[in-house]
């Protein structure tokens, strides 16, 4: 037995709170260097804020229900220095109901809206790690602690890792679940498959079971022995859980799939996006998908098929749903053993995505960074409300409400107007975390406007009448802190750590702009944004007196043309000086008129050889955030393209290759005319028919596009008539990508071409763009060039 006196340490998987018969609890699960282990955390009283001014108001309604509470006046104050008074209650459902009551009454409430175990947690500056005491009680699987207190503490944790995929047929019905927990010092791999149907000689693992609610039985118990602390998959939330849920449903069974026997539940969200959310007590579940976006991936397509590719070089068998699906119904009636590899196949790669990417590091760090739970999508607010919170109460102040209005919005970060031409040597110098760096020097922060506004004589002027207290902020130290660790992540090369700083720092400026932070305020957003703008302007004129010109500039990022020859040696001498110069000048202003001691630093990133700034399309203004350069010399050379056809996912592999080449030939002074003649005619040959795909994703479901039907929509929807007609399932309905051809009778699906192909699309729509953003520069003209060739056809 445990000894109750003594620390433990572990790593928080999941949080709950409830009404209870002796109060309210808290129950935390977490993964301990004993196993996994629940925390039982009594009588936490949920509370809010009011202005004190309203209190005896607010008690004589309470008192009316004649619910239980405790009020007092506390030394905090509010955004507008009024005094508050807290309320506290003994249960979870009164918190509710004294809400809606005073709600009523036009009160309004600050800080209402924290969920007990979130708030417990967050005020205790508990993140992720955490050391403890209790009174232990060992449990079959685990270890209870009851009465435990908690504190934070760094504690590294081995998860213990199962990824989960179910194969299905297309009504929904189970035929198999597959699951893996790759190897590792402690065990050998698991990889298994619960399979319907009588046994079978197979090479893989399989546990055979009569039926359905068989299935889903064994895969209780499969759960309780392997214990899993992190479940993974893709799309394994929103349809793998929804669907076993949903067939335990239907066979009258509740699953026990989290840990000490616990069921599994679901929670539909408001929003119309189809999403849900899946709980299991002590246990993680973290999708695939929804892991690589919050690590800021970004792939064509994120098919598991696709990502696989893309990361491992692998993938599945077929790629085509409808195909897949007749496989799989193919191999469930006559080929289990194929249907369990397939099966498999899917976990693995899940498992090898997750460690090729340390996607659970880097949800680990974010963790640890901000206190967000593991499998939580994006929160960036809350992540800025947990780090600073509670600072801002121990500094005697309560959190605002958010916007009514919902925020207004704040400028953006600076765009200059670009000089569109072709140029030799062009030098790019990026201000390291631009907006970080303002926040650190300027001292821009939510109590430090309150303060600076209280004390103007000696404050730091921001933009829009704001005002920063020089010595009252939490937000400047807070990203110091990061900072500093980002810098020592990038020396011992870690890069999951180095990411999630990364990330969590440059949300704190879209977070003080977003009108769905409590900490909103367009005075602090435009004071970090327009001081962005004044840092590039002031830093354009003085390249500009080193007798170079800014030729465009990007929030961070300034391009300056050197305006001559030089070789690569005397081009990156000259961005060196340029930066070290703007750097000094820079400290030596802000020493000089504010008093500021300056964070700002501007590098020296990029030597472009040859570089193209095209001009807006159908305009002779220079273009933003669009452009094409040429850097290296030899075999460590490389083409860079921004926001041009090649990096577009809506454009088509012609057009693509077609700029590919097209801009080596410029960009080394060779004449482009014969290539492209070329290219026209074995376009309108048919000869490079299989570059001329579109490839587009739906974002909506099809039935939601009423008013604007553009071309990938109606692919989509004769792509599915076609299927419905063939007696096959329907692919596009809910979402998905499309890949589709232009055709003399429109767009159609790959599957079904029925026309001819529209070659006159291809050379107007996809290799003309490409020619008339480079093509006048050189005094070459794209129309003239193919008159001939179209002459012929």
């Amino acid at each position: 037995m445990p000894n109750s006196q003594l620390v433990h340490q572990g790593f928080l998987l999941t949080r709950q709170s409830r009404d209870s018969r002796a109060g309210t609890e808290i129950v935390l699960w977490l993964t301990s260097e004993q196993g996994p282990v629940k925390l039982v955390i009594e009588n936490q009283q949920p509370l809010f804020f009011i202005a004190t001014q309203y209190r005896a108001m607010a008690e004589a309604s309470l008192s009316r229900a004649k619910l239980t509470y405790q009020c007092k006046d506390l030394p905090l104050s509010l955004f507008d220095h009024s005094p508050v008074s807290v309320f506290y209650f003994t249960a979870i459902n009164s918190h509710f109901r004294a809400q809606d009551l005073l709600r009523e009454q036009q009160i309004e409430l600050f800080e209402a809206d924290f969920r007990l175990h979130d708030r417990y947690l967050m005020e205790r500056f508990a993140k992720g790690g955490l050391q403890f005491i209790g009174q232990p009680s060992q449990r079959p699987g685990y270890i209870e602690y009851q009465q435990a207190k908690i504190k934070p503490a760094e504690y590294l944790p081995e998860f213990k890792v199962l990824s989960l995929d179910i194969e299905c047929s297309l009504q929904g019905e189970l035929y198999s679940i597959g699951m893996h927990i790759p190897a590792s010092e402690q065990q050998a791999e698991i990889a298994t498959v619960i399979m319907r149907g009588k046994p079978q000689p197979a090479s893989t693992d399989i546990t055979w079971v009569d039926g359905e609610r068989e299935l889903l039985q064994a895969l209780e118990q499969a759960m309780q022995q392997l214990d899993p602390d992190i479940v993974i998959g893709w799309n394994v939330v929103n349809f793998d859980f929804r669907l076993l849920l949903k067939r335990a449903e239907k066979h009258q069974l509740k699953m026990r799939l989290g840990r000490g026997n616990s069921y599994a539940s679901w929670r539909d969200s408001r929003t119309e996006n189809n999403q849900g959310f899946i709980t299991l007590p002590g246990r993680v579940v973290i999708d695939g998908i929804d892991g690589l976006k919050t690590a800021t991936y970004s792939f064509d397509s994120f098919s598991l098929e696709a990502v696989a590719q893309t990361l491992l070089g692998k993938g599945k068998l077929a790629d085509n749903v409808a195909d897949r699906m007749a496989e799989i119904d193919h191999n469930f009636y006559h080929d289990k053993p194929a249907l369990a590899a397939y099966n498999l196949e899917d976990c693995r790669l899940v498992s090898e995505i997750f460690e090729h990417t340390q996607l659970l590091d880097f949800l680990r760090l974010r963790s640890q960074l901000t206190g967000l739970e593991l499998d939580r999508i994006g929160g960036s607010v809350a992540a800025f409300t947990n780090v600073y919170l509670p600072k801002l109460h121990r500094a005697g102040y309560v959190a605002p409400n958010l916007p009514a209005d919902g925020g207004l919005a704040s400028p953006g970060g600076y765009v200059m107007d670009s000089r569109p031409g072709l140029y030799k040597h062009v030098l790019v110098l990026d201000f390291k975390s631009l907006y970080p760096s303002i926040i650190r020097t300027f001292k821009i922060d939510p109590m430090g406007l309150i303060e600076g506004l209280k004390t103007p004589q000696s404050a730091i002027p921001g933009f829009r009448e704001a005002l920063f207290s020089r010595d009252k902020h939490f937000l400047p130290s807070i990203i110091n802190e990061l900072w500093l660790q980002r810098d020592e992540a990038k020396k011992v090369k870690d890069a999951p750590r180095s990411q999630a700083i990364k990330i969590l720092m440059n949300s704190f400026y879209g977070v003080l702009g977003s009108g769905g932070c409590r900490f909103y305020d367009p005075r602090l957003a435009s004071s970090i944004t327009l001081r962005g703008h004044e840092i590039m302007q002031q830093t354009a004129r003085w390249i500009a007196e080193h007798g170079y010109e800014v030729i465009y500039g990007d929030t961070d990022s300034t391009f300056v043309w050197l305006n001559g020859d030089f070789n690569s040696n005397q081009a990156d001498t000259i961005g060196q000086q340029l930066a070290e110069d703007i750097n000094l000048r820079w400290r030596q202003k802000l020493r000089q008129e504010l008093q500021l001691d300056c964070h700002l630093e501007i590098e020296y990133e990029t030597h472009y050889r040859r570089f193209l700034m095209p001009t807006i399309r159908g305009s002779e203004a220079g273009s933003k955030k669009r452009y094409a350069g040429l850097i290296g010399e030899g075999a460590s050379e490389k083409l860079i393209f921004k926001g041009l056809e090649t990096v577009r996912t809506d454009w088509t592999e012609l057009a693509k290759q077609f700029q590919t080449q097209l801009y080596q030939m410029v960009f080394h002074d060779q004449d482009p005319s014969d290539f492209i003649q070329q290219t026209v005619n074995e376009t309108l040959a048919g000869q490079r028919d299989a570059l001329l795909v579109y490839r587009k994703r739906l974002r909506r479901k099809l039935s939601h596009y009423v008013k604007n039907v553009p071309p990938h929509v109606r692919a989509a929807r004769m792509a599915d008539e076609r299927n419905l007609a063939e007696g096959k399932p329907q692919q596009y309905q809910h979402k998905g990508s499309i890949s589709y051809l232009i055709t003399l009778n429109g767009p159609e699906p790959v599957e079904h071409i029925t026309s001819p192909i529209d070659y006159d699309h291809y050379i107007d729509r996809q290799l003309k763009p490409v020619a008339d953003a480079i093509l006048p520069f050189i005094k070459l003209d794209f129309d003239r060039l193919i008159d001939n060739q179209l002459g012929l056809f």
